[in-house]
C-alpha cells in the first residue's frame, strides 16, 4: 500500500511539473507573439509617420533602427533615399525574400516582423513622393521601385496593372507616376538628349507628351516624338500577340462544305447512321456522307472605332488606336477611325500607323459624341456585316442614346465601351450605364483584352 501511494504521490508531482512547463511555455510563446505584435506596430507606425508627417519621429527611428539590427538586415531598408535596386545590389539575398513578398500564402512562422521590415521598405518607397520639382533620374527611380513593389505582389513588373481584381491599386501607381510626371521639367529634360535617354516610356509620360507636342520644337521635338514611337511599338507587340491569339475566324455557314474527303466528318457521320447498323453482319452500312464546314467569311468585316479624346481618355486613346491599326492589317477587315471631342476628326486615312494617328489628336476639351455619330453612321453599308466600337466615359449630351439605339436596331454589332486602359479602372456616366446595359449592350470595363475577346469571333 505504502509503495502505490509512493507511486501516486511522484505522478501526481511529475504531472504537475509537466503542467507548470506547459503553461511557462505557453507564457513565454505569448509573450514572444506580444512581442513580435508590438514591434511590427513600431514599424508601421514610423511608415505611417513617414508617409504623413514630413518630420522625422525621433522615438519611432530610434526603435525602428533597433529592431532592423536585432533582425539582422541592413540601416539602408530604413532609408527612403536608397533605391530598392541599390538595396538587392548590396545584398542579393534580400531579392528573393522581396518576391511575393505580399502574396496570401503560408509563410514561415515567426517571420512577421521581418515581413513587416521588408514591406514597409516597399510601400515607403513608392507611396512616399515628397514634394517639389522631379528630375529623370528619380523617375526612373521610382519606376524602378514600383517595379519591386509589383514582384511583390506576385506579379512581373509591370504586370500588376493586367492583374484582375489589382484595378484599383494599379490606378493609385499610374496616378502617382503621373504626379511625378507633372512635376519634372520635360521639356528641359526632352532638349538634353543626354537627360533624354535616361527616359524610358509609359502611359503617364505619352500623356504628357501628347498635352505638350504642339510647345515642343527641335531636339526636344524629335526626342519626344522618339519615346512616342517606342512606347507605339512595345504596345502593339502585347496586342499583336493577344489578337494573334484569339482571332480565329468565323466559320461562314450559309456557305455548303466541299464534299471532298479531307472535310469528311468521320464522328457525325458514325452518329447519324447507327440506325443503319446490322448486327448480323457486324457492320454499319452508310446512306449519307456529313462534312464539315470550313468556309470563312468572304465579305470584308467593317469595324469602325470611334473614341473620346477628352483629356479623361488618353489611356483608351492610345490602347484603341494601336489595336485599331493591328486589326486593319487584317485580311478582310475594313478598318475606320474617328476621333472626337466637341468635333470630331476621320483619322481612317492613318489608321495603319498609330504614330501618325496620335499626333493628329488632340487631347483635351469637351465632349458631343453627336459630332462623331455624324461621322461614323454614313460608314454603315452593310449593318449585319459591321460593328461599331464606341470608348468613352459618356459623360455626354443624353440625346446620343436614340442614336446607340438605332445603330443597334439596324443590325450592327455596338460594342459600348468604358475604359480599355491599362489599369482597367475608369469611371462611366451611370445613366449612360444602365442605358446600354437595358438596350442588351453593356459596356465593357477592363483590361483591352476583354475587347479583343468580343471582337474575336466577328473579325477576320
Amino acid at each position: 500500500m505504502s509503495d502505490l501511494t509512493d507511486n501516486e504521490t511522484a505522478y501526481e508531482a511529475d504531472n504537475e511539473a509537466d503542467n507548470e512547463a506547459a503553461y511557462e511555455a505557453a507564457y513565454e510563446a505569448d509573450a514572444g507573439q506580444s512581442a513580435g505584435m508590438t514591434r511590427r506596430q513600431v514599424l508601421y507606425w514610423r511608415l505611417l509617420s513617414r508617409l504623413f508627417v514630413p518630420d522625422e519621429q525621433a522615438a519611432l527611428e530610434t526603435a525602428s533602427v533597433a529592431i532592423v539590427d536585432d533582425l539582422g538586415l541592413p540601416p539602408a531598408l530604413l532609408d527612403p533615399g536608397v533605391s530598392v535596386d541599390t538595396l538587392v545590389q548590396r545584398f542579393p539575398e534580400l531579392g528573393v525574400e522581396l518576391q511575393d513578398l505580399m502574396v496570401e500564402k503560408e509563410h514561415e512562422a515567426g517571420d512577421e516582423v521581418r515581413r513587416a521590415a521588408l514591406v514597409s521598405k516597399l510601400l515607403l518607397n513608392v507611396f512616399s513622393t515628397g514634394g517639389g520639382n522631379v528630375t529623370a533620374a528619380q523617375l526612373e527611380r521610382w519606376k524602378q521601385d514600383a517595379a519591386w513593389f509589383e514582384k511583390g505582389m506576385g506579379c512581373e513588373p509591370g504586370g500588376l496593372r493586367h492583374s484582375p481584381g489589382d484595378e484599383e491599386v494599379a490606378a493609385v501607381l499610374a496616378n502617382i507616376e503621373g504626379d511625378l510626371v507633372k512635376r519634372m521639367h520635360l521639356r528641359e529634360v526632352l532638349a538634353d538628349p543626354a537627360l533624354a535617354r535616361q527616359l524610358t516610356p509609359s502611359m503617364s509620360l505619352i500623356e504628357q507628351l501628347l498635352h505638350d507636342k504642339h510647345n515642343l520644337s527641335g531636339v526636344a521635338l524629335a526626342n519626344a516624338k522618339a519615346l512616342i514611337r517606342k512606347f507605339v511599338d512595345e504596345v502593339a507587340e502585347v496586342l499583336r500577340t493577344q489578337v494573334e491569339k484569339t482571332s480565329v475566324g468565323v466559320i461562314d455557314r450559309s456557305v455548303p462544305p466541299k464534299r471532298v474527303f479531307r472535310n469528311l466528318d468521320i464522328e457525325r457521320t458514325i452518329w447519324k447512321n447507327l440506325t443503319n447498323w446490322s448486327p448480323e453482319d457486324q457492320r454499319l452500312y452508310v446512306d449519307r456522307l456529313y462534312y464539315k464546314q470550313t468556309a470563312r467569311r468572304t465579305t470584308p468585316a467593317r469595324l469602325i472605332v470611334v473614341v473620346d479624346q477628352s483629356g479623361s481618355m488618353v489611356d483608351a486613346m492610345v490602347n484603341c488606336t494601336i489595336l485599331a491599326s493591328i486589326f486593319a492589317g487584317l485580311p478582310k477587315v475594313d478598318v475606320h477611325l474617328i476621333a472626337y471631342d466637341t468635333r470630331a476628326l476621320d483619322l481612317t486615312p492613318w489608321v495603319h500607323d498609330p504614330f501618325e494617328v496620335l499626333l493628329r489628336t488632340t487631347l483635351g476639351g469637351g465632349t458631343d459624341g453627336t459630332a462623331a455619330m455624324a461621322l461614323a453612321r454614313p460608314k454603315i453599308s452593310d449593318p449585319r456585316n459591321t460593328v461599331m466600337v464606341w470608348i468613352s466615359d459618356f459623360y455626354d449630351n443624353r440625346s446620343l442614346i436614340n442614336d446607340f439605339e438605332a445603330v443597334h436596331r439596324s443590325g450592327v454589332k455596338f460594342i459600348p465601351v468604358g475604359s480599355v486602359n491599362s489599369s482597367g479602372y475608369q469611371s462611366v456616366d451611370s445613366w449612360y450605364r444602365q442605358k446600354l446595359k437595358d438596350l442588351g449592350t453593356p459596356v465593357i470595363s477592363g483590361h483591352i483584352r476583354k475587347l479583343v475577346f468580343e471582337l474575336k469571333n466577328f473579325l477576320t
